[in-house]
């Protein structure tokens, strides 16, 4: 069965797109080289080297695909890095939840909420995030991001009762968190597809990074100066993010039929543009639009896939290591923190492997297919060795926690959080890009529907963690978790490799309007 060609997803679905969500109408769209005119044909030879690209930029030094890679480059971290404090803020002040409870006089149970509730509200902001960044950009969105996180953290430092914190902990993680979700958008927004498994790693890396490398720094914060100060640190950060956007963050959505109109300067453009930048009307509709994707298996399946795997192998094994290893060891907050870092190697060594694997299983595919673009279920092959590991990286952690004794600490425990991370990382990269393969034209919408799915399981799971711990064991535990990972990520995403291309035939040309009897 023929894969779709670029230029035919861009003609069916533009048809019914609104303004508003054809965020990659002029990013995707991959025109045949007999249709630019020679001097476009030059400019991209000059510029690239080649005109043979996909997807087909203008001719504009303000398009972001032709922008230099070191200005590409510059703009996928600061977003990349935005994305993982988003995660990080949540998880920062884990070490030091005991010290937290007894300054506010609440129990532990209740100051482990201060985390929960930011993973709540982390999954449905983006939802309001998302298409005010198409209508104004994403530029200004991160600016007001930053420096109203960096304010609230503020807050949080001086809040002196459980409620105000509470408070302002919601308003932080509403601020924080466009990066989480339209980081996605801005990946596919400014690098070509040859490129996107890699960069797409950059930026799902530093969201899975954000959860363990949080509470390792800030262990030793809350240890040696106290928990108040991991606040006063976030609104150093924050304010050092806002500064950074404010020089090195140029805007990355771009309109072609907007551009065309528009004669200022490429700076002009990138930098000072600070008003709507597409036209199209908001409606209720564009703030929901994102959970409409459940309707695409081959967005809908990934995504559970993912997040199950992110759910024991990253919210568990953060949330839960304060109380498994506090109790068991007699930690206190910087030995807590230090337990995070087998985490954080995984999750590094993860991406070093997953994404370049991911893309060159594409590669090396298109040059047996003489130059054809092979279709997306293949980049699906390279994620079974990550299910592989997560499975043997959770039955290691919790079969040698279960049989560590009491006040002797031992390294296995955190070998296996290293390998199930590596596995959580190789996995990340892979669905996430397979999803935004099939679905380039909802690219930033795909990164909140995700987030949304992700934070919710996210925001379950550490109420009913415990209780498992409890009535199964840690040994237990593990195994269970590994049952369901088999039977609602591994085979879930064997059948979609196995029927995804014919699924997306059988909608081809179908948007999510259309899907929903929107004409």
């Amino acid at each position: 069965m023929a894969e779709e060609k670029p230029s035919e997803v861009f003609i069916d679905q533009s048809k019914s797109l609104s303004g508003s969500e054809q965020i990659d109408q002029n990013v995707t769209k991959s025109d045949s080289e007999n249709t630019i005119t020679d001097a476009h044909r030059d400019y991209l030879i000059h510029r690239h080297g080649t005109s043979d690209l996909d997807p087909m930029p203008s001719s504009d030094p303000a398009d972001p695909l032709n922008w230099p890679a070191w200005k590409k480059d510059i703009n996928l971290v600061l977003v990349a890095f935005h994305a993982m404090m988003t995660t990080f803020t949540a998880a920062g002040i884990i070490p030091a939840f005991q010290d937290i409870a007894a300054d506010l006089g609440v129990g532990l149970q209740r100051a482990s909420y201060l985390t929960s509730i930011q993973i709540v509200i982390l999954g449905f902001s983006p939802l309001f995030w998302k298409p005010v960044s198409n209508a104004y950009g994403r530029r200004p969105v991160f600016l007001l991001s930053t420096i109203c996180s960096a304010i609230c953290n503020i807050g949080c430092a001086e809040s002196k009762s459980y409620g105000a914190m509470v408070v302002t902990r919601i308003l932080v993680s509403f601020f924080i968190s466009p990066a989480i979700a339209i980081g996605s958008g801005v990946v596919v927004e400014t690098f070509f597809k040859s490129e996107r498994g890699q960069k797409m790693g950059v930026w799902a890396l530093m969201v899975t990074l954000g959860p363990p490398t949080g509470p390792f720094i800030m262990g030793f914060v809350a240890f040696h100066v106290g928990w108040r100060w991991i606040y006063w640190i976030y609104v150093i950060i924050n304010a050092v993010q806002f500064l950074a956007y404010l020089f090195f963050g140029p805007e990355t959505r771009y309109l072609r039929t907007v551009s065309d109109n528009d004669h200022r300067s490429a700076f002009k453009k990138e930098y000072l543009t600070f008003r709507r930048i597409d036209p199209t009307p908001l409606t209720i509709r564009s703030f929901y639009q994102p959970a409409l994707l459940a309707r695409y298996p081959s967005i809908l399946i990934p995504t559970i896939a993912y997040t199950i795997i992110f759910g024991f192998t990253s919210v568990l094994l953060t949330v839960e290591i304060p109380q498994i290893f506090g109790p068991k060891f007699e930690f206190n907050p910087q030995e807590i923190g230090l337990q995070f870092l087998g985490m954080i190697i995984g999750s590094v060594i993860g991406e070093q492997i997953g994404g370049p694997m991911s893309d060159f299983f594409m590669t090396r595919k298109t040059k047996t297919l003489g130059g054809t673009r092979p279709i997306p279920e293949y980049r699906l092959w390279s994620s079974y060795f990550g299910f592989l590991t997560v499975l043997v990286g959770l039955i290691v952690f919790g079969v040698t926690l279960q049989n560590a004794a009491p006040l002797h600490w031992v390294v296995s425990p955190i070998v296996g959080i290293a390998i199930a991370a590596f596995g959580n990382q190789v996995i990340t990269t892979v669905l996430i890009t397979y999803a935004v393969d099939c679905h380039h034209e909802e690219a930033a919408s795909i990164g909140v529907f995700v987030n949304l799915i992700r934070s919710t399981w996210g925001f379950i799971g550490p109420f009913w963690f415990p209780q498992m711990f409890a009535s199964i064991g840690i040994g237990g535990s593990a195994g269970l978790m590994c049952g369901i990972i088999f039977a609602c990520s591994v085979i879930p995403t064997a059948l979609i490799q196995w029927k995804g291309e014919a699924l997306r035939e059988k909608k081809r040309g179908t948007t999510v309007e259309e899907a929903d009897g929107v004409d």
